[in-house]
């Protein structure tokens, strides 16, 4: 078990790739954290987690808001009182805002902003105490849209190549802490926040097939898969990579 005895935190756990992840890692071991804004879908997924036998790890649910700092501060002290370390904080709560520019309206960008950037800098800073005492790891959620931009989708490819950079940044400052930062960059993946995305198109049938067609592979990335990277990323089996972008997307990055 990659996780025995470790503490993991996964923002953004109650759907999707962090649902994914949170089963994942208490497969391996850990003790997750399932820090989400709904508390009905958190406690569902850490209820799943801790009736599944054998399931080496446990799971508890959060109730936050990932962008106060006031909850973020609160929710770190928690879960150091309860579980006395964080060993890998998986920054994974983003939502997505399809929309061109001149059409976002300044709330929608702040909340874009404040989930999607705010929150990882918010979480960071106050676990980064305890990710020195254990030497953990932190895996931040970007996209491929970081890295190579995406159609009507500016502001949310703004803030995933901003989580990028800041990766990159940590990552040279915490090395002399044991700490290693790096993050994801996903194509498409089949999550609620993609069908939300799709839905909102304005051909959505044609969308779904325009996803699938921009995959060398010929399908979209399932959770599981994109929780293994973060897996990969949070455990020893990657202790000499950090300041890393790393694109899970299927090949769609390739081509011109």
């Amino acid at each position: 078990m990659q996780l025995e005895g470790k503490v993991a935190i996964i923002t953004g756990a109650g759907s999707g790739i962090g649902e994914a992840a949170a089963k994942l890692f208490a497969s391996h071991g850990a003790q997750v954290v399932i820090a989400d804004w709904n508390a009905d879908a958190a406690n569902r997924v850490a209820g799943e987690i801790n009736g599944m036998e054998p399931m080496p790890g446990r799971a508890v649910a959060v109730q936050i808001d990932v962008s106060s700092e006031q909850q973020v501060k609160l929710f770190v002290q928690d879960t150091l009182d309860k579980l006395n370390a964080i060993d890998i904080l998986f920054n994974n709560a983003s939502v997505v805002l399809p929309k061109e520019l001149e059409e976002v309206t300044d709330a929608e960008w702040t909340r874009t902003v404040d989930i999607n950037l705010k929150s990882v800098y918010l979480m960071i800073k106050y676990c980064i105490p305890a990710l020195r005492k254990s030497r953990g790891s932190i895996v931040n959620m970007s996209s491929l849209n970081g890295l190579i931009g995406q159609r009507q989708n500016p502001v949310y490819s703004a803030t995933k190549g901003a989580v990028i950079a800041m990766t990159k940044a940590l990552a040279l400052d915490y090395a002399k802490d044991g700490v290693r930062v790096n993050c994801i960059c996903p194509a498409g993946v089949a999550t609620p926040l993609l069908e939300e995305w799709t839905r909102q198109q304005p051909d959505p049938e044609a969308t779904v097939q325009a996803l699938i067609d921009m995959h060398p592979l010929g399908r979209c990335a399932s959770t599981d898969e994109i929780a293994q990277a973060a897996l990969y990323l949070g455990c020893q089996s990657s202790g000499f990579i950090t300041g890393v972008a790393l694109p899970v997307d299927g090949g769609a990055s390739l081509g011109y």
